[in-house]
């Protein structure tokens, strides 16, 4: 993408300088609108450099309407948006970027060569280039009167006014990389409907004994799946692995529930996951290596006729069961396919990978602009939705980045009111 002339008489300012925001750029500066990004943190893109650090998951290769429904009672609202700007959309804009993608064994889709930095870069040059104005350290501090953005800046604080505004500011986890939530107030004030914060892709307590806190803390629980039924009476069940802390468990396995896990535990108190130790193995063939005979052998070493030599594995079989239950082998195999775990809380909203709340849709026309505030958009992790890790979180902020883009184009020259 080459340099555009701007029309000087439009004026379109983004405010985060994320995914989302740096998408509705692109749309706005393409058209020829002058447009001026305002960023609090010294960087760009911290959060999307934080993801990649273990590798960029851009989006997901599964069949599109499998896709879809990992936005869950938010896939109605997103739709229109995916199906403007979808995973195989996304793609080809990285391709364009000059940056090749792969498809990984679990399906996700990465860049070639894994990190963010790469394409952060190259298209921050582009966006540069083609006209955008970059503010960095520019924290926005609420509005001014006529529709003014109040912004705290270096030199001091300023009032910056435009033909049109879209605001990208992320939702409320990893405040540490400038996604603080403190907006959510400044919107409400105006009319505007805000769904509470929560964490989403988080981790959850459990009581774990001293000796799994001091053994197992950090160590990956693999090739297991995982049974949960969520308050609408549907049970799931899912393969992975997930992650011992010393405070309880987190990682993709328990990402993939932590919607439903943690509605229940609003309205029960606690929620229980069951675990399969052998999803391999039948309940059958469980029972039948451990009803060969003991003999001396301890129970810990009986185990290991149908668990092996994981020590993780029969450390929580310990960690369940008590002394009695060890003695019936019935009541051993059930547990070992199916392992009862109690979660107790989510973990702070902070230590989680996305959010769930912000702007409810109701609040918004189908152009992702404020009802209540004419002119002004909203993209990204600030709209009320949450998606499952695995590129369903990116992919949903470059849509609705490119949604809000355009609808902020279409609305750009008209006067904002409220």
């Amino acid at each position: 993408m080459g340099s555009h002339n701007t029309d000087s008489n439009k004026r379109a300012v983004v405010v985060g300088g994320g995914p989302a925001g740096l998408m509705a750029c692109e749309v706005l500066v393409e058209a020829g609108i002058c447009v001026d990004l305002y960023e609090s943190m010294p960087t760009l893109g911290r959060k999307l450099l934080r993801a990649g650090l273990g590798g960029l998951n851009i989006t997901h290769s599964e069949d599109y309407a499998k896709f879809c429904t990992r936005y869950d009672d938010k896939q109605v609202q997103l739709q229109k948006y995916l199906d403007e700007f979808g995973p195989d959309d996304l793609r080809k804009w990285v391709h364009k970027l000059g940056i090749d993608t792969f498809v990984g064994t679990s399906g996700r889709v990465f860049p070639k060569e894994m990190k963010a930095a790469p394409l952060l870069r190259t298209w921050v040059h582009r966006l540069r280039n083609s006209g955008v104005n970059f503010h960095l350290n520019h924290y926005w501090s609420g509005f001014g009167d006529g529709g003014n953005l109040i912004f705290e800046s270096p030199s001091g604080k300023i009032s910056i006014t435009a033909d049109a505004i879209v605001l990208a500011l992320g939702g409320a986890s990893w405040p540490q990389l400038g996604s603080t939530g403190n907006w959510a107030p400044w919107l409400e004030e105006r009319g505007v409907n805000i769904s509470r914060w929560q964490g989403a892709n988080c981790g959850f307590d459990v009581e774990w004994s001293k000796l799994m806190q001091e053994k197992f803390a950090g160590e990956p629980l693999k090739a297991i799946s995982l049974t949960f039924t969520g308050l609408d009476g549907i049970t799931q069940t899912k393969q992975g692995e997930l992650l011992i802390k010393e405070y309880g468990v987190e990682g993709s396995l328990i990402y993939a529930f932590s919607k439903q896990i943690r509605e229940v535990i609003n309205e029960q108190g606690k929620a229980c996951i069951y675990l399969d130790l052998l999803p391999a193995k039948t309940l059958e063939n469980v029972l039948k290596a451990l009803m060969r005979p003991r003999g001396s052998r301890s129970i810990s070493r009986h185990l290991q006729n149908c668990i092996g030599d994981n020590a993780l594995k029969k450390a929580l079989i310990f960690e369940i069961l008590n002394k009695e239950e060890f003695s019936d082998m019935h009541v051993v195999a059930k547990n070992i396919k199916s392992l009862p775990l109690n979660l107790l809380r989510a973990r702070p909203i902070e230590e989680a990978i996305s959010s769930a709340g912000g702007v409810c849709f109701e609040s918004l026309d189908e152009d992702l602009m404020l009802k209540s505030l004419p002119g002004i958009f909203v993209a990204g992790e600030m709209l009320d939705w949450e998606a499952p890790t695995g590129g369903y979180l990116l992919t949903a902020c470059f849509a609705t980045g490119k949604a809000a883009g355009i609808g902020a184009r279409k609305w750009s020259g008209r006067k904002i009111f409220f």
